[in-house]
């Protein structure tokens, strides 16, 4: 049995809080405005919505000097096109799965995410991909680790849980079962993108000029594209209007990872878990979430302890994975419509939808969006 609820300091709250600009706004006074009144202090929609959709692009430290305006308006302008595509399932009474899959194959086929097309490399010059999602009404749910040919794993892990009596499958037999299945494998030179493959090349000139480190001790999750420190991952959560959860996470893992290394994103209960109750995808360091189970732990006090889900993210993210030295975030729903999207890192992509149809993203911490004016 959890302990009773935990009292935390209003600032540490406050310090998850988010400003959801509408894409293309980049740093408009008037959007930060009309945002800020959707939205209650812990970043969540102010007006709860019947149904709805959220989503995240990675996390870690995500800075503006590094970010240029073009690459920013394409990553914000990607996501309002996956944060629409499920928005459209929703709205004509498709499952929660149906959005989640909708959005995450949108962010799959991105560039700008490490997710299929944009996946990172590994130290053997190889793209592998991880995915999973999960059915929070039946707690189905289907994973896959280590694809090298499958265009959008979160297809194959559906056909995973709907197909098959297995909830995870990896690697070759992973990729003849996709085969059987018919869902569509290309040639592993679709995966290749020049910004990915020069950041394997710093990763690997800055292991051969530490060569006391090991691999295992060299920092994870830098971004080969702009340089930050970067968890890259995909996902989405989301509430159909029969009240069904979702979630489904998607991502290349590490630049520079070895020996088969699998992190959280496939891993029920540590990167993606959704039950009738709740829904959460996390993205951040990968073996810190599988050791504190966090997308389970969230839920789990949603359950036991019947914390509000936007407090019980943020505790676990803002401080037991704090604590623990875990950097990341995570994005969550509850099936009364509550949104939370914490994170303790200095950014993560994100974005949220809800029956309106309009769309808010945002990447940097509130106070880094743009400011109202006095």
């Amino acid at each position: 049995m959890f302990a009773s609820r935990p009292s935390f300091p209003r600032s540490l709250v406050a310090g998850t809080a988010l400003l959801l600009s509408p894409v293309g706004c980049t740093s408009t006074q008037s959007a930060t405005r009309a945002d800020d009144t959707r939205l209650t202090q812990e970043g969540t929609p102010a007006r709860k919505p019947k149904w709805g959709l959220v989503i995240h692009g990675g996390a870690g430290v995500i800075s503006r000097e590094n970010l240029s305006a073009e690459r920013e308006a394409e990553v914000r302008a990607a996501l309002q096109q996956a944060l629409q595509a499920g928005h459209a399932v929703l709205a004509q009474g498709g499952s929660s799965l149906d959005a989640v899959t909708a959005a995450v194959r949108i962010l799959e086929d991105s560039p700008h995410f490490n997710a299929g097309k944009g996946a990172v490399f590994n130290h053997d010059g190889v793209n592998e991909l991880d995915a999973a999602i999960m059915d929070g009404a039946t707690r189905s749910a289907g994973a896959v680790a280590g694809l090298r040919r499958v265009k959008n794993p979160i297809e194959l892990a559906r056909r995973v849980m709907e197909k098959s009596p297995h909830v995870m499958m990896m690697g070759e037999g992973a990729e003849q079962f996709a085969q059987a299945q018919g869902v569509e494998l290309v040639d592993p030179k679709y995966f290749f993108t020049e910004d990915r493959w020069q950041g394997l090349q710093r990763a690997l000139e800055k292991e051969r000029a530490v060569p006391s480190q090991s691999p295992s001790s060299l920092r994870p999750g830098l971004d080969p594209v702009t340089g930050d420190h970067k968890f890259g991952t995909v996902g989405a959560v989301a509430l159909d209007q029969a009240g069904n959860l979702a979630a489904g996470t998607s991502t290349g893992g590490m630049t520079n990872k070895r020996f088969g290394r699998v992190g959280d994103s496939p891993i029920i209960g540590a990167g993606t878990y959704a039950d009738p109750r709740c829904a959460v995808s996390a993205t951040g360091h990968g073996e810190f979430f599988i050791r504190y189970t966090v997308a389970r732990d969230i839920c789990a006090r949603v359950e036991y302890q019947d914390l509000p889900l936007p407090e019980a993210a943020n505790v676990v993210v803002n401080d037991v994975l704090v604590k623990a030295g875990g950097e990341g975030g995570v994005i969550a729903m509850d099936r009364d419509g509550n949104v939370a999207m914490p994170f303790n890192s200095t950014g993560m992509y994100r974005g949220y939808v809800g029956e309106d149809g309009q769309p808010h993203v945002a990447i940097f911490k509130e106070s880094e969006e743009s400011a109202p004016s006095p």
